[in-house]
């Protein structure tokens, strides 16, 4: 089975799906909506058939759900004030909670069905963003020039394992436990839904796809497949044949979708994005984040365009941002004293993340550049959302405020020394 279309000439997509090798039937199910671009993928589980009603179920629900607000997708399309990129993922993510109620509904009426669920991973494009909801261990890749990034995580038995140091990689595609997912739509009542928002860009890719192909596919086979052929339903077919070429023990689902790049913009734009992240990841709170997290918090960074002499931060003001120098160099100042110049890569205003103390300083701009600047607020709302990363900004900070207790030890301890060799030098008289 196949679908195709597109969208305004802006978006191709086309999708397939196949029972594979070892199956009997087919309980993966795929939505393509060509007037939303919404594209969604789930893999049911049950038996009895009850997987393919669960992942159908699914699908369904999130068009529905979606449909039926779409005043909001278009608020948000016009740029209107009452639609957030917020409004948007939480409406994904209602969807998926009412796919999952319905679902789990039809299993308390029905014995036959009681237990089945599904995963679901789905992606909504709106003008030049991206949102995703997902639960399960389907997966949906994002790929940017040659750099393949997994968005959505597994939740799976193997993938909880792996983080806890328990198995490697490599140990566990022997597993027994390969198949075991923690989270899915349906087999309770309620499911907690990852949900997600960035920039899509000229000349992206997506792959959404059910571990019926995942399970054999590796990160660095992904662009060779995706560029095989200008006509994007040759596509999915390909990745098709890999999978039952090397087993095909599931059904196996994926969707293309390909952003045209008419202006020829991509390389430009995947190199802007690709020294903002790297300039992130510089900084020390920031520096144990993966690739997928640091998209996250560039994804709340503004870019402030500044004029040489241009005030910054003004001295006693209440700190609500931290400031990354991405082009140009500025001055930290008390009044018209120097403290210090800071080049391109260099931050500062760290602490507004955490409190609203007074900045303790001036800054202004040695020249014309940019900034990148991060609200608190915002940075807040990461770490509500993002347990995980949470934990690994905390321990950053903890890190770097432990190395300037040291430093600023050290210094007192020197300050001491230096003052009772003074003293010293006073009471005996000595030159």
């Amino acid at each position: 089975m196949t679908a195709d279309t597109q969208a305004k000439d802006q978006i191709h997509f086309w999708a397939a799906t196949d029972v594979g090798k070892k199956r009997d039937h087919n309980e993966d199910n795929f939505l393509v909506d060509k007037n939303m671009n919404l594209f969604v993928v789930a893999d049911g589980m049950g038996g009895h058939a009850a997987g393919e009603v669960a992942s159908g179920i699914a699908v369904k629900c999130m068009r529905d759900i979606v449909s039926q607000n779409k005043d909001l997708l278009e608020a948000y399309e016009e740029g209107s004030a009452m639609a957030t990129k917020k409004d948007v993922a939480n409406l994904l993510e209602h969807a998926v909670h009412k796919a999952c109620e319905e679902i789990y509904a039809i299993g308390e009426r029905e014995p036959e069905k009681r237990g089945m669920g599904t995963t679901l991973s789905s992606l909504l494009i709106i003008n030049k963003d991206g949102f995703l909801a997902h639960v399960g261990d389907s997966r949906i890749y994002l790929q940017r020039g040659n750099r393949v990034i997994q968005l959505s995580e597994d939740h799976s038995l193997i993938n909880e394992l792996i983080k806890r140091g328990k198995l490697t990689a490599a140990t566990a595609e022997n597993s027994p436990y390969k198949n075991a997912v923690t989270r899915a739509v349906g087999v309770y009542e309620s499911v907690e839904v990852d949900t997600m928002d960035f920039d899509v860009l000229p000349g992206d890719q997506f792959l959404l796809a059910s571990d019926g192909l995942t399970g054999y596919l590796k990160d660095e086979e992904i662009p060779p497949i995706m560029r095989l052929d200008e006509n994007i339903k040759h596509i999915p077919s390909a990745f098709i044949d890999l999978a039952n070429g090397r087993g095909g023990k599931d059904n196996i689902t994926c969707i293309v979708v390909r952003i045209n790049d008419h202006e020829g913009k991509a390389a430009e734009l995947n190199l802007e994005i690709d020294r903002k992240i790297e300039t992130i990841k510089r900084m020390p709170i920031f520096k144990y984040l993966s690739y997928n997290e640091l998209i996250q918090v560039m994804n709340i960074t503004q870019v402030k365009a500044v004029a040489a002499g241009e005030a910054i931060v003004k001295e006693g003001d209440e700190g609500e941002e931290l400031y990354i120098v991405l082009e140009g160099s500025v001055r930290v100042h008390k009044g018209e004293v120097d403290i210090v110049s800071l080049p391109a890569g260099a931050h500062f205003g760290e602490m507004a993340l955490i409190d609203k103390a007074p900045r303790s300083a001036d800054v202004s701009a040695e020249s014309a550049g940019k900034l990148l600047s991060i609200a608190r607020d915002d940075f807040f709302q990461i770490i509500k959302s993002e347990p995980r990363m949470a934990n690994k900004l905390l321990w950053s900070f903890l890190q770097e405020l432990s190395t300037r207790l040291r430093t600023t030890n050290e210094e007192l301890s020197e300050d001491r020394k230096d003052a009772l060799e003074d003293l010293t030098e006073e009471l005996f008289d000595i030159d």
